[in-house]
């Protein structure tokens, strides 16, 4: 299920970079988290008022919320899918579950 998840995101990933002539190297993956990660504390802080709101209504910002929570999950399983990491494995083993028996639910 993530597997296939993370295929997905590399499909609409390798998209927009080959139209914007973007090169991703080893670094680019982590770098783009990590830039991700900004913009979501970002939307976070307009959310809960430690931000400006920049004329945006809280429905708006909310949707920001979501949209760069998206971002981060999907930057997460590019990392995990290029750097050949098992999730569901570590999810076991961390976690305690098994995410293809929760995604049958």
């Amino acid at each position: 299920m993530l597997r296939r998840l993370a295929d997905q995101f590399e499909i609409a990933s390798s998209v927009h970079v080959a139209a914007n002539n973007i090169e991703r190297d080893a670094d680019w993956f982590l770098l783009k988290l990590q830039e991700e990660m900004g913009e979501l504390t970002q939307a976070w802080n307009r959310l809960t008022g430690r931000g400006r709101a920049k004329g945006r209504s809280p429905e708006d910002i909310k949707r920001d919320l979501a949209d760069e929570t998206a971002d981060v999950l999907g930057h997460l399983l590019l990392f995990a899918r290029h750097n050949d990491l098992d999730l569901a494995a570590a999810i076991e083993r961390k976690w305690l579950f098994r995410p293809a028996e929760v995604a049958k639910s």
